[in-house]
């Protein structure tokens, strides 16, 4: 039978990467959680870690125990605030892989309400274009730009957002004047780095130029968004990015508005987890709030 104490440290060392940051949480000593560790490794007759420099890092049974052991968790706080009248605070590190322009601009100006209400779980933000995998942990909550098609998930969709064409008012004043989509094949693009993105739906440019001459590329929203407004071309922007940017012009805006979407995925065996479903609960409301806003914004 295993021991309730040597899974709790076993799901905090995973979450905290170190032995001291587990202690710390835990508030015992560093040696007591080596200890139990390897009770539990003994007892399953797997290795649960593997030790580096940077800490101690899951191996293929650490994943597996791990959602088991976050399962026990659950039903644990579940019976002592059913029986005990105990309400723990919920606590742990949730990852959240979001596109930059949604994780920067929106998600963040929500941060300290956040954790007004769950001061002990620590939001995990990776904001780029790369799409993680959730079955392999490399993040627990996924904010896509379409609904998976396949895989154990629970998704829904969170809202609309439009993408727009952007040029600088002095890129707009040195350069040819554009009156229709045909004459952009005239002008310098800035745009996504096409290896570097995951999400075929960020492919947006080719929908309005087949050729285009791109003179600079990113990852990053921000370093578009700042190469346009420095007149190094022209560029297609998450309006709610680029609204308030005053020396930016939207270009032909009643023939190029791109619509959009953002889902939020997470794996059927953390759904039921009280942190992520706290930080979904999150997502979710912030987003209906914002919902307005981030589909009609010029």
């Amino acid at each position: 039978m295993l021991n309730w104490n040597d899974l709790n440290s076993f799901i905090t060392l995973s979450r905290s990467k170190k032995l001291i940051n587990a202690a710390r949480k835990l508030k015992i000593e560093s040696t007591t959680i080596a200890r139990r560790i390897s009770r539990l490794e003994e007892s399953l007759k797997t290795q649960l870690f593997h030790k580096s420099p940077r800490g101690y890092s899951l191996t293929d049974s650490g994943i597996r125990l791990l959602r088991y052991a976050e399962k026990v968790e659950s039903q644990m706080y579940s019976i002592s605030e059913s029986f005990m009248g105990i309400n723990p605070n919920i606590k742990g590190k949730v990852r959240i892989s979001v596109g930059e322009g949604l994780g920067v601009e929106i998600l963040t100006k929500y941060l300290n309400k956040f954790y007004k209400k769950y001061p002990e779980i620590e939001i995990e933000l990776l904001a780029d274009t790369r799409s993680r995998s959730l079955s392999n942990r490399e993040t627990d909550i996924l904010i896509s730009l379409s609904r998976p098609k396949k895989g154990r998930l629970k998704s829904w969709k969170l809202c609309d957002y439009y993408v727009k064409l952007y040029g600088s008012n002095e890129y707009l004043k040195n350069n040819p004047k554009i009156s229709d989509i045909k004459e952009l094949t005239n002008h310098k693009f800035v745009n996504y780095a096409d290896e570097l993105i995951e999400f075929p739906e960020l492919n947006y440019l080719q929908e309005i130029n087949s050729n285009p001459n791109i003179v600079f590329s990113s990852n990053s929203l921000r370093s578009q968004l700042l190469a346009v407004k420095n007149g190094i071309g022209i560029g297609l922007l998450h309006s709610f990015v680029a609204y308030k940017e005053k020396d930016l012009k939207v270009i032909l805006p009643k023939k190029i508005n791109i619509k959009r979407e953002y889902w939020i995925v997470v794996h059927e065996n953390s759904f039921h987890l009280r942190r992520i479903k706290a930080v979904t609960d999150f997502v979710t409301t912030i987003l209906n709030d914002e919902k307005k806003f981030l589909s009609t914004v010029k």
